[in-house]
């Protein structure tokens, strides 16, 4: 009966090692990564000459026509969306338009949102 305690204490002790091993193996492996990679990003680049400085761009002024259509498309939208056949409870405080610079699964997300 004590021989099978002391194979098993034997196998629980090699496995261990094994496993520890493979991980400082593992972790040599990374940090030599970490080395090169670094390294090669380190090496200092050809001075560039700085990019002349762009125009300021006046925004284009916002008429209050527009405005007023725009929130009427956007209070109509926001009543069919609630499934509301008055739009006497809805009031837009504000608005603002999504920057197209989003990723596609975030515009996505935000219609599946929408549609519930």
């Amino acid at each position: 009966m004590p021989e099978k305690f002391i194979q098993g204490g034997v196998v629980v002790v090699i496995g261990l090692l094994t496993v520890f091993v493979v991980l400082a193996i593992l972790w040599g492996v990374l940090e030599l990564m970490r080395v090169i990679f670094t390294a090669k990003s380190k090496k200092p680049a050809a001075p560039a000459a700085p990019a002349p400085a762009p125009a300021p761009v006046a925004p284009a002024p916002a008429s209050a026509e527009d405005d007023s259509e725009l929130i009427a498309v956007l209070t109509a939208a926001i009543a069919a969306s609630l499934n509301q056949t008055t739009t006497y409870n809805l009031k837009i405080k504000s608005y603002r338009r999504v920057d197209a610079g989003i990723p596609v699964w975030n515009r996505t997300a935000r219609r599946d949102n929408l549609i519930g």
